[in-house]
C-alpha cells in the first residue's frame, strides 16, 4: 500500500495557510481544493488542533485561525515564483494604473523573501516576458476604477459614477451600488445597482469618465455576481435563426467569438461546418462580424442577413472609389 505521509503532510500545511488568507474558511472549500472528502479535512483539522494551532469552528459556517496567530513568512517553491512574474505582466496591462500601483508594491515585498537563487531565477526570466499592448480598458480621467470599485463592493458603500453611454455618446451621472467586476471579451465589465433607473445596469470601464466613493451605505442586500450574470444571459430577448456554412479550416478561427453571437450548434458537411445562431442583432452586430470572414463562408439562412451584409458591401464600395 503506497505511503501518502508525505502527501499529507503537505496538505495538512497547505490548509494552515489558507487558514490565514481569510476570515472563515468552510471545510467543501478545503475538500473542493485539494480533492478530497470532507472526512479527510475534518481530520486534518484534528491533526492541526492537536498540534497546538488555536482553530475555532461554527457549525455551518467555517473554520477560522484565533485572532493575532501567524505563521512565519513562508517560502516560495520556483513555480510560485514563476507564476508570480507572470501575474504582474498581466497586472500592467490588464488594470488601472491605481491598482496595478499596489500591485507593483506588493511585488517588492514578496521579491523581498525569496532565497538568493530564486531572486535570480526571477531576475533572468522577467524580462523576457512581453505583454503587448492592447486597447486601452479606462479612461485617462478615470486611472483608479477599479480600486474605487474593489473597495465599495467590500465596505458597501455607494459610488458616483460619470459614464458617457455609446448609443446616445451623452454623459450622465449617477449613484450605484457596485455589485461585482468581471473581465469579457478584452474588456473590464462591472455591474451595479443604479439608483436613477431603479434596476441593475451593466458599465464598461473605458466610458467612465470619474469615479468615487461615498459615504453612502448600500441600501439593498444584493445576491453573488454570477446570479445576475446568469440572469442575464437566460433573459428572453428577440433571436433570428442564423445558419452559414464555413471552410473547416476557418471554422476553429471562430470559437471564442462565436459565443458572442448566439452560437447553438454545428454539424460537418464534407469538407465544411454548418454553424447555427440565434442572432440577436441580423441587423448591425452578426453582419459585420459575418464580412471578417465571408470570402470562406455562405449564408444558407435568413434572407434579411444576405440583404444586410450587402448593404455594408455596398456603403464600403462608395466610400473606396
Amino acid at each position: 500500500m503506497l505511503d501518502e505521509s508525505p502527501k499529507r503532510f503537505d496538505r495538512i500545511v497547505a490548509i494552515l495557510i489558507q487558514l490565514q488568507s481569510k476570515k472563515i474558511v468552510k471545510a467543501q472549500e478545503l475538500a473542493d481544493r485539494f480533492d478530497c472528502s470532507l472526512r479527510t479535512i475534518y481530520r486534518d483539522i484534528r491533526t492541526l488542533e492537536a498540534s497546538g494551532v488555536p482553530i475555532y469552528s461554527e457549525a455551518g459556517v467555517g473554520y477560522a485561525l484565533m485572532e493575532g496567530y501567524r505563521l512565519p513568512p513562508v517560502m516560495f517553491t520556483r513555480e510560485e515564483v514563476s507564476s508570480f512574474i507572470a501575474a504582474e505582466k498581466l497586472m500592467q496591462k490588464f488594470t488601472d494604473p491605481s491598482l496595478g500601483t499596489h500591485y507593483a508594491s506588493a511585488m517588492y515585498k514578496l521579491k523581498a523573501v525569496l532565497r538568493s537563487n530564486d531572486k535570480d531565477y526571477l531576475s533572468n526570466i522577467e524580462s523576457r516576458i512581453v505583454m503587448q499592448d492592447a486597447e486601452p480598458m479606462f479612461n485617462d480621467n478615470s486611472p483608479n476604477t477599479l480600486a474605487v470599485l474593489f473597495e465599495g463592493i467590500a465596505e458597501k458603500k455607494q459610488i458616483l459614477l460619470t459614464y458617457k453611454t455609446f448609443d446616445k455618446d451623452e454623459t450622465t451621472q449617477r449613484n450605484l451600488e457596485p455589485v461585482g467586476v468581471f473581465h469579457d471579451n478584452n474588456n473590464w465589465y462591472f455591474l451595479g445597482y443604479c439608483h436613477l433607473r431603479k434596476d441593475y445596469r451593466q458599465f464598461r470601464t473605458d466610458r467612465i469618465q470619474g469615479i468615487k466613493k461615498t459615504d453612502v451605505d448600500f441600501t439593498i442586500e444584493h445576491d453573488a455576481l454570477e446570479t445576475y450574470l446568469t440572469k442575464n444571459q437566460t433573459e428572453t430577448f428577440p433571436t433570428t435563426k442564423v445558419r452559414i456554412l464555413i471552410d473547416r479550416k476557418i471554422a476553429r478561427y471562430l470559437a471564442t467569438e462565436r459565443k458572442y453571437h448566439g452560437f447553438i450548434s454545428q454539424i460537418e458537411i464534407d469538407e465544411k461546418i454548418e454553424m447555427t445562431f440565434m442572432s440577436r442583432d441580423i441587423n448591425n452586430a452578426f453582419p459585420r462580424w459575418f464580412l471578417m470572414f465571408g470570402d470562406y463562408a455562405e449564408i444558407l439562412e435568413p434572407e434579411i442577413l444576405k440583404t444586410n451584409v450587402l448593404k455594408l458591401l455596398e456603403i464600403n464600395k462608395q466610400r473606396l472609389l
